[in-house]
Formats: structure tokens, C-alpha cells, sequence
């Protein structure tokens, strides 16, 4: 077994999280399908970290060093209705530590994308908005800026990088590639939806570096494949060396389906809207709009398409977002 305990580490989350069979909505697709695999869903939209989400395992770690260097705010930045910014804003007030945050307008909705959902929730955790900025600013920039500035004023800042995809963030994925491996069926595939590409690069150095034959595919839902598998083999590659598994991810380890992005980041689309109602009302369980819900679409699509074996035991990964509901909810309206 892989060891990460001699990274640092703040506690934040409900670990392990519950690994759950979806047998209602395995039933309703095999009704409507020759080929459809046993379905479970890892419950990581449980984390307990205000409202949950996969960021919490992450930000164990990246809080954790920050906690060791003695920082005083951390830093970080998303999208307007970013589930890390939300996650992270939550973790500072865990810590003691002040939040502040930049927001991206990748794209113009309403006042409820711009108000409601996780905008409300940074407000009531604490976190201050330093800036809402254009689509395409260099958001790392933005942040070392403001953590200079920070530093010359005599403050301890912490930097974490969008969806804290960097190495030691993306170790708290081998964290769950640990609990899927110890799960009590054999995982063959995990699918989730892939953006800053931590979780994914977390999962398959985890599972690389225990030799599993469980396959990771990521349901892109921001750019185009090549570019998502490039991004996440160069993490996968530099956490597996964070790890002491340097050499176990190639390449071809990284599977992402581009099919189910839509218009782009964000941008809701009729496979996610019928995705996150198909869950919601087979399950109990809600997805989010934006990562879990185009995931989920990209699951089903699989599905139809026969990729998975009857017999394979398939696990989505829920990584959480459902307080992005309440800044979509134009999306859903029925017509």
C-alpha cells in the first residue's frame, strides 16, 4: 500500500467516504439497454466540509502545509460558482485563517449565477471576494500579486492553485484510490468529471502505484480530450513521483471522453439536465451542474454506447457541487 501519511495533513473531511450501489437506477437503464454494468457511486459529495465535495480531501494537504509554514490567509480562485473557492473558504475558517478569493466570469447568467449558490456560502464562511475578473485572466498572476502585497504588509499568505491541482493536492486522491482499492468489490472503472485535473491525476498515480487494473475515465467538462490528457498525464507523472511511484503512469493510463462539454465550461447542457434529473429521481442523490451532472451524462453515454462489460462493476465518483443547483436554476426550469 501506498504511504501518505508522512505528508502533513490539517483534518477536514468525513473519510472514508460511502461507497453505495445504485440499484434503482441500474434497473431503470437495464430496461432500456442490452448492455449495462453494475453501477455504484462513491459518496465524495460527503465530506462534510461545507456541503461537501472532492476538494476536501485536497485541501487536507494543502492546508496541512500551509498550517506548517504558519500562514495566516490563504489564497486561492475558480470560477463564480467555484466549489473549491466555497471548499477552500471553509478550510480557512477550520484553520483560523483568513480567505480571499478571485472569481473568473467565464461566462454571463444571472443574478442568481451571480449571487446565489456558492457565492452565498463564501460570503457566510467568511471569505472576501477580492475581485471578480475577466474570462481568460491569468488567475495565478492575480493571486502571486496580491500575495506579494500581502507578505510586504507583514502576512503569511498561502497560494493554492485553481481546484488545488498540484502534486500535494492531487495526493488526496491517492487517498481515495486507497479506498477504492480496499472497497468490497473490485472496482474495474472510475468516471467522473474532469476539469482542473487533480482528481484525476490523483486516482490514476494511486491506482498505478498499487498496481491496480481499475481503469479511470474522466468526462471532460472543459476542453478538448488531448489537451485534458495531457494536463492530467503531466500530474498523474509528477504525483507519482510525489509518492515514491515514479515511472507507473504512462500515457495511455489517462482515458477522457470530450463528448459531453458542451458549449464550454459551465454552459448547461440537455444531457446534464436530464442526467441530474435521472439521479435525482431513481437515487435521492443530487449532482451539480457543472462537474458531477456532465459526468454523469458522459456515464450514461458510455452506457449506451456498451463500453463497459455487464458483468464490470462501474463507480462514479460524485465530487460534489450540488450548492451550484440553487445559481442554475434557470436551467432547469420546465418549458
Amino acid at each position: 500500500m501506498v504511504q501518505i501519511a508522512r505528508f502533513d495533513r490539517f483534518p477536514l473531511g468525513h473519510f472514508p467516504t460511502a461507497l453505495e450501489p445504485m440499484d434503482r437506477l441500474t434497473a431503470h437503464l437495464r430496461e432500456h439497454h442490452a448492455q449495462v454494468p453494475n453501477l455504484w457511486i462513491k459518496r465524495d459529495d460527503c465530506t462534510g466540509l461545507a456541503t461537501g465535495g472532492n476538494k476536501t480531501r485536497k485541501l487536507e494537504f494543502l492546508v496541512g502545509e500551509a498550517v506548517r509554514q504558519e500562514a495566516d490567509v490563504l489564497i486561492t480562485q475558480g470560477a463564480t460558482q467555484s466549489n473549491h473557492a466555497r471548499q477552500t473558504a471553509a478550510a480557512a475558517a477550520r484553520a483560523g485563517m483568513e480567505c480571499k478569493l478571485f472569481l473568473e466570469k467565464r461566462q454571463v447568467r444571472d443574478e442568481e449565477y451571480e449571487l446565489s449558490g456558492n457565492v452565498l456560502l463564501d460570503d457566510l464562511l467568511g471569505a472576501e471576494i477580492v475581485d471578480r475578473v475577466p474570462a481568460g485572466t491569468d488567475m495565478q498572476q492575480a493571486m502571486e500579486l496580491l500575495a506579494d502585497d500581502l507578505r510586504a504588509n507583514g502576512r503569511r499568505p498561502y497560494v493554492i492553485p485553481g481546484g488545488g491541482s498540484n502534486p500535494l493536492g492531487a495526493v488526496g486522491y491517492v487517498g481515495c484510490a486507497q479506498e477504492l482499492e480496499s472497497a468490497p468489490v473490485a472496482v474495474d472503472w472510475v468516471v467522473h468529471g474532469t476539469g482542473s485535473t487533480g482528481t484525476q491525476a490523483g486516482l490514476v498515480a494511486g491506482l498505478r502505484a498499487m498496481h491496480s487494473p481499475a481503469r479511470v475515465l474522466g468526462i471532460s467538462v472543459r476542453q478538448p480530450a488531448q489537451a485534458q490528457i495531457d494536463a492530467v498525464f503531466g500530474l498523474a507523472a509528477r504525483t507519482a513521483a510525489l509518492i515514491g511511484a515514479e515511472g507507473v503512469v504512462a500515457r495511455e493510463h489517462v482515458l477522457v471522453d470530450d463528448r459531453w462539454v458542451g458549449q464550454g465550461y459551465g454552459v448547461p447542457t440537455d444531457a446534464m439536465v436530464e442526467a441530474v434529473r435521472l439521479v435525482a429521481s431513481t437515487e435521492g442523490i443530487l449532482l451539480d451542474p457543472v462537474y458531477s451532472g456532465k459526468g454523469f451524462a458522459g456515464l450514461l453515454g458510455n452506457i449506451a454506447d456498451g463500453r463497459f462489460a455487464a458483468s464490470d462493476n462501474v463507480v462514479f465518483l460524485h465530487t460534489g457541487g450540488s450548492a451550484g443547483l440553487f445559481g442554475y436554476r434557470s436551467a432547469f426550469e420546465r418549458s
